[in-house]
């Protein structure tokens, strides 16, 4: 059985509390619908925080499953990665939420915090795995349609493994909450409700026949006409 979400103190929501996740299952969800992860990391004497593409998996070596990330061996931030305490979030945006008041406006979102020491994946198994996970998770079934990576790009490319079992979630929804006498006042209040769509497929000017099934899927997926 997986951890419910705040397993520690580090990781417990404090503030807003009433829009805290405990169940995990909801942060699997999120990660499987989020493309970008943002990784926080402490790079010699300055904190850096960056975008990464990324993979889960939620059967990991790790405890309540395990995110991947990689990038290049040359970054300072996956060198300084390993061994160290890195926090990566992910942000989905789901709503603009327009309030009576200037103190009510706000965003509806899915928002989920990880920390946790970051390992080197360095057993050459789990590294393509890890690879694969990141290819699919950006169009799924794609890693399988691929020539094998060379030796040359698996030495340039650096893996780093994160557990899943440090996390917390936070998700808003609905309509402001505003005071009863704005409402009164008759000033328009909601939302606008927002969603990532995808354009149709672009070929490369030189890419032989149609788009593939695995690139025209993810498209439709996300509302591509």
């Amino acid at each position: 059985m997986s951890t419910p979400l705040e397993p520690t103190a580090r990781t417990r929501t404090n503030r807003g509390r009433r829009r805290a996740v405990v169940d995990r299952s909801r942060l699997m969800v999120l990660l499987d619908d989020a493309l970008v992860a943002h990784v926080g990391v402490q790079v010699g004497d300055r904190p850096l925080v960056l975008p990464s593409a990324f993979g889960v998996d939620p059967d990991g070596p790790d405890r309540d499953g395990t995110l991947y990330l990689h990038g290049s061996v040359a970054a300072g931030w996956l060198r300084a990665a390993p061994a160290a305490t890195v926090c990566v979030t992910v942000t989905e945006l789901d709503g603009l939420v327009a309030g009576r008041s200037a103190f009510h406006h706000s965003m509806n979102y899915r928002s989920a915090v990880v920390v946790g020491e970051a390992r080197l994946v360095d057993d050459p198994a789990e590294r393509q795995h890890a690879l694969d996970l990141i290819v699919d998770h950006m169009v799924p079934g794609r890693s399988a349609t691929l020539r094998p990576s060379t030796r040359k790009e698996l030495a340039a490319t650096a893996v780093v493994a994160v557990p899943l079992h440090e996390a917390s979630m936070k998700e808003r929804t609905g309509g402001p909450g505003d005071e009863p006498a704005d409402v009164a006042g008759g000033t328009w209040g909601g939302h606008v409700p927002l969603r990532r769509v995808a354009g149709t497929p672009v070929p490369d000017p030189d890419a032989g026949g149609e788009v593939p099934p695995d690139v025209t899927a993810r498209a439709v997926a996300l509302g591509a006409g």
